[in-house]
């Protein structure tokens, strides 16, 4: 907490200092929205190298948590370079307009991928081992087999198909996939515990030998909602990803294309 308290304040009085130069340079005779944009532009391009930093783990370039701090609080110095950059008016023009849209496209998803990773990851960390997620579907998978060939052997071992129907008819669909996706971002346990109500419910017609499957049936739906917890969460946090990176390159694309017809227009080229 007393890091980030540091960052904030070294990342406000940046944004001061900042905008003391700006209003300098305006008051020079300037123009300031050029001092502003090449700023905001090398700002966005030094937080597009943190996905870059990701590719190349093996060179000495810091380690991912450094750059990740860096990429937050450069990202917020973005958003006030922004602001800065286009004033109080809305910008005008279809290339302005598309381009300050793609920038609050990408500041928002940022935002959400901060919320998103500060408030998942921890979560992820309490609930025990840690799940790769490339690898949850083959877990499924097993999880899956086990449980269709406990119906199977209670069928044969106990001579009656009480927990084979109910497992058809109730448990089944549950382990074919990821289930329950949004009920785990909510972090709710409803439908566990209701899945659990209905094998208690079960039960209570159950001889001894069939409880003994009804348990072990119990043990294998505790072990599914678990990588369901880790496959919602996951998913999430890689997700965003899909989202915030694309939007980030389209917008230093718009952004070249910007400052090649201010300067253009404005007589600095050729």
């Amino acid at each position: 907490m007393a890091r980030r308290r540091r960052n904030a304040a070294a990342t406000i009085a940046v944004v001061a200092i900042l905008a003391l130069a700006h209003a300098v340079y305006s008051a020079g005779l300037y123009d300031g929205d050029f001092l502003s944009g090449w700023l905001l532009l090398g700002t966005v391009v030094f937080l597009v190298l943190l996905n870059l930093r990701k590719k190349l783990p093996v060179l000495p370039l810091g380690s991912a948590a450094a750059w990740l701090q860096f990429h937050v609080y450069a990202g917020w110095l973005a958003i006030a370079l922004f602001v800065l950059h286009v004033g109080p008016s809305i910008p005008d023009g279809w290339l302005e307009g598309t381009l300050g849209l793609m920038f609050v496209l990408v500041a928002g998803s940022g935002v959400v991928g901060l919320a998103i990773s500060r408030g998942f990851a921890p979560r992820l960390t309490r609930r025990g081992e840690e799940v790769i997620f490339e690898r949850i579907p083959i877990f499924i998978a097993r999880l899956r087999k086990e449980a269709d060939d406990l119906a199977l052997r209670s069928t044969r071992e106990t001579e009656s198909t009480t927990i084979a129907d109910f497992y058809v008819e109730r448990l089944r669909p549950f382990f074919e996939a990821p289930r329950n996706f949004t009920q785990h971002l909510r972090n709710s346990n409803r439908a566990r515990f209701a899945m659990l109500a209905d094998i208690d419910d079960m039960e209570r017609y159950l001889n001894p030998k069939e409880r003994a499957y009804s348990e072990r049936l119990r043990a294998l739906v505790r072990k599914k909602h678990e990588l369901d917890y880790h496959y919602a969460l996951q998913a999430t946090l890689k997700g965003w990803l899909f989202v915030h990176i694309p939007l980030t390159y389209g917008l230093l694309i718009l952004a070249a294309i910007h400052i090649v017809l201010v300067h253009a227009f404005s007589g600095g080229l050729g």
